[in-house]
């Protein structure tokens, strides 16, 4: 009777995806509106991955082309008087919004994030989830303790978007170990308080609520071989592995609706897939 309800349970669990939270078998139930359900992983897809490349290489050439004007001289003093304006009026100029982390409009819920500039239309990539990429089978424990920043995705595969402790310490040393000569093949700003990629910061946009309905989702994107090598060093995700035989795992956030200057996001942390 015992082993009938664990296997139960544990196809249940694997069922439920974003965040491990131990509670949510006794919550779940309650928060029926909070749940986003579809029927198989491509159906978890809102746009192609096309288009969210298409959104990403927009971002990152007008963010190359600001640092390469940093590195010969020019705009020194105004970048460095004010890097967080800059790299958002980038983000302006490329996607036509900006986002940045504010305290949330939730009761106890900490830090969110908010559209500060502009508009985003429907179906737009809005944020990323940054961290390490684990596969199914690599280990995870020791990060995973007390960590409510730990994704999985529809496969097994894990993202730890936690910016601080062991976590920190295991991005930044597989962010060194991954470098091409003088090239840096991921970023690790995104572990202070002035990501250069101002996307990088999908973390610490909250869970929504039968009041506050979801306005974005998140969506498993894996980056293409064809990404130029110099665009790499905006990428805010590394495999855990040097040995990894997949292409590198992002995860994007997506609008589901227009969304305008001064909302806050609010995800589903909880995917059902049938």
């Amino acid at each position: 009777m015992f082993s009938k309800l664990l296997a139960r349970f544990r196809l249940k669990w694997k069922s439920y995806r974003h965040r491990f939270l131990p509670w949510i078998v006794l919550h779940i139930s309650k928060n029926e509106k909070t749940l986003r359900r579809v029927k198989g992983r491509c159906e978890d897809k809102l746009v192609p991955d096309e288009e969210v490349s298409r959104n990403l290489m927009q971002l990152f050439r007008v963010l190359h082309s600001a640092n390469r004007r940093v590195e010969f001289g020019n705009f020194h003093s105004q970048v460095t008087s004010d890097n967080g304006r800059c790299l958002h009026d980038a983000m302006f100029q490329s996607l036509g919004f900006c986002i940045d982390r504010k305290p949330s409009t939730l009761p106890y819920a900490g830090t969110g994030v908010f559209v500060t500039r502009g508009f985003v239309p429907k179906e737009a990539t809005v944020a990323m989830y940054p961290g390490t990429i684990y596969q199914p089978y690599e280990p995870i424990l020791l990060q995973s303790i007390r960590n409510p920043f730990v994704f999985r995705c529809i496969d097994g595969v894990l993202v730890d978007g936690n910016d601080k402790g062991i976590s920190k310490m295991v991005y930044k040393s597989c962010s060194g170990r991954d470098r091409i000569g003088p090239f840096v093949t991921s970023d690790t700003t995104w572990l202070t308080a002035t990501p250069q990629n101002p996307l990088a910061v999908g973390q610490y946009v909250n869970n929504c609520s039968n009041e506050r309905p979801a306005n974005v989702c998140y969506q498993e994107y894996d980056v293409p071989d064809t990404l130029p090598v110099e665009f790499r060093r905006y990428l805010p995700n590394v495999n855990y592995s040097p040995h990894s035989q997949r292409p590198l795992r992002c995860v994007v956030l997506v609008s589901l609706r227009d969304i305008t200057a001064g909302e806050e996001l609010f995800s589903n942390y909880y995917t059902i897939v049938h």
